[in-house]
């Protein structure tokens, strides 16, 4: 082993974490756990994960769940395609693998979600087998001891953070090691205000001896929003409310949301959808809702029809679902809260 890691596991050993719920020899519940982490806060995963791994214990009972049961596991999680991408996945290691979690390199990155480090800490934490891993808080790690500049979204940058990640990673103790780099960024080289003091390899780092440590990784180059308009519409029926799925790809893929229309259409939709519907009508003030490349402006508008007025029929892909059941599968937060305010009446109504 380098001197790097050993300084890293000495403190691994002392200060790591080892309590996490996906810390077990399971390479599906580590699968699992990478892919749920990816963008996402430890904190925020652990709850999730649990559910999930309580409906879908094992591959096969993933492959074979309903897609909509999966999503609806995921609901408010964001970045839907990691659910499409587990769930096709999944049906392809029981049908490919008879149910038995692949533990080759070439076998795992093939597989829909699953890139080259995602595939790395799958096998070295369940595996124990020596492959480096580049998550986020590994590429802060790594940039900072090196003083690697720049964006890591760019090719060169990408490629010394790799170089660094195979140089450092030992050749036994290989899953401590990737938990241990793994902690080291998430618990003490944090984006802002990092322990420096308290870090186990802070002798040679290279940011920290020039002071720039502010300065690495270099962040990605600003470039102003985008900010999308959309129309949603509420159709209230006695205690339901009508939703459709939308398609399987792009935003909220495979989700049930409501309605989306621009602006000047919803009388032109309650036409075609609706025999007819009452004077209450209400306009409610927007609802901002961020995606990682645009921000949404929601406008919501409640239409409020008698049961008898329903044109559109209980299909595959929409349904009026009763307020007080379940959702019938996954629902994007922003659509949840729209839902959650009409059943509270705690809204703010446009004038």
């Amino acid at each position: 082993m380098n001197e790097f890691s050993d300084r890293l596991l000495a403190w691994f050993e002392q200060y790591g974490r080892k309590d996490l719920p996906w810390q077990l020899p399971d390479a599906y519940g580590v699968w699992i756990s990478e892919i749920m982490l990816q963008q996402t806060q430890v904190q925020t995963v652990i709850p999730y994960y649990e559910r999930f791994m309580r409906s879908f214990p094992a591959v096969d009972a993933l492959a074979d769940a309903a897609l909509d049961a999966v999503l609806q596991h995921w609901s408010g999680l964001g970045y839907y395609a990691r659910a499409r991408n587990l769930h096709q996945a999944a049906a392809i290691i029981r049908d490919e693998y008879g149910g038995v979690f692949p533990s080759e390199f070439e076998q795992l990155v093939a597989l829909p979600g699953i890139g080259r480090s995602t595939a790395g800490a799958i096998l070295s934490l369940a595996f124990e087998q020596r492959h480096p891993i580049l998550d986020g808080n590994v590429k802060r790690v790594l940039a900072r001891h090196r003083a690697i500049s720049g964006w890591p979204g760019k090719s060169a940058v990408a490629k010394a953070l790799w170089e660094a990640a195979e140089l450092y990673t030992p050749e036994g103790c290989t899953g401590d090691y990737t938990q241990a780099i793994m902690d080291l960024g998430a618990t003490v080289c944090t984006r802002n205000n990092p322990s420096c003091d308290a870090c186990p390899v802070n002798a040679d780092c290279c940011a920290r001896a020039s002071h720039t440590i502010a300065d690495h990784p270099g962040r990605k180059p600003r470039r102003t929003r985008p900010l999308k308009q959309t129309t949603m519409v509420l159709a209230v029926s006695d205690d339901a409310i009508y939703l459709e799925r939308r398609p399987p790809a792009g935003i909220w893929g495979g989700l049930w949301s409501l309605p989306e229309l621009t602006v000047g259409e919803v009388d032109n939709w309650c036409q075609q959808n609706l025999n007819g519907f009452d004077e209450r009508v209400e306009s409610w003030a927007s609802l901002r809702h961020s995606f990682s490349h645009f921000d949404l402006d929601i406008h919501p508008v409640v239409v409020r029809a008698h049961a008898s007025s329903r044109k559109v029929a209980d299909n595959g892909d929409s349904t009026w679902h009763c307020l007080s059941d379940s959702p019938p599968g996954g629902i994007a937060a922003p659509v949840q809260k729209l839902i959650d305010t009409l059943k509270t009446g705690n809204y703010v109504q446009n004038h």
